[in-house]
């Protein structure tokens, strides 16, 4: 994942409400969301080359999510765990949110620069392993990218913006209205732009929410809708090169 849009106790009807983009290498085998044949309770795409997955919910309500953090020293580096056992590790966990976090945090150092959001229709928790710090998500609009939680990147400021007003229009919510938020391509200005350490040409094509360059960009989109009667609809669109490939929705009652 590289872009997590959400909406935490804030909505009337809707508990959660998540927009996410998950941008990989084109060529990085996955599968599509599906409830899995190994833990039939786990609702996620998968990646096929390490087993892990990068969103992903459960049929009793766990929900994780993961962004990689943004640090071209570690880019190509080797850790000895892959960032989305992350994930999944939650999701067959039976720890509560902050009873996992705080066993990851004695080996965070074993994975490659993360964000990590887990939690229940009751709690969310932030965490990531550069400030080492277990946050509990506040009621409210947020967004996570490539940095820390709520950092003002163009896209994350666009992605909460968007998000907000469209959830402030719509009283019942479906995927259709949050899918376009997810397609938005608008680059930043250059005045805008972070500096996070990638040159400037790739900095302004990370910009948009939406990514596509010739071999890298955004593989899935993914809706969350969870509302007060535990009635759960799990949307993903997947994408070949820019274009949509796929689209499935799922639904269930916690």
């Amino acid at each position: 994942m590289c872009l997590i849009n959400f909406q935490w106790q804030t909505h009337p009807n809707y508990p959660l409400i998540v927009a996410a983009n998950r941008d990989e290498f084109y060529d990085r085998p996955t599968a599509a969301a599906h409830f899995w044949s190994d833990d039939p309770f786990i609702l996620a795409g998968r990646d096929l080359l390490e087993k892990g997955t990068w969103l992903g919910i459960t049929t009793n309500g766990r929900f994780a999510a993961l962004t990689n953090y943004r640090d071209p020293k570690t880019m190509h580096a080797t850790f000895e765990k892959s960032r989305g056992d992350l994930v999944k590790n939650f999701l067959s966990s039976s720890l509560t949110p902050v009873q996992y976090l705080d066993k990851m945090k004695r080996m965070d150092d074993q994975f490659n620069g993360f964000n990590l959001l887990v939690g229940t229709i009751e709690q969310l928790f932030y965490y990531n392993n550069i400030e080492r710090e277990i946050i509990e998500v506040m009621p409210g609009t947020h967004s996570l990218s490539n940095h820390f939680l709520n950092t003002p990147w163009p896209k994350v400021i666009r992605g909460k913006n968007k998000l907000q007003s469209i959830t402030k229009q719509n009283e019942t919510m479906t995927p259709d209205h949050l899918f376009p938020l997810l397609t938005d391509r608008k680059k930043a200005s250059d005045h805008k732009l972070p500096n996070t350490g990638v040159s400037h040409k790739l900095e302004k094509q990370l910009s948009p929410l939406f990514i596509q360059t010739e071999n890298y960009g955004t593989r899935s989109s993914t809706i969350v809708l969870i509302d007060k009667s535990g009635r759960v609809t799990f949307s993903e669109r997947t994408y070949s090169a820019g274009s949509i490939q796929n689209e499935a929705s799922f639904h269930f009652v916690l």
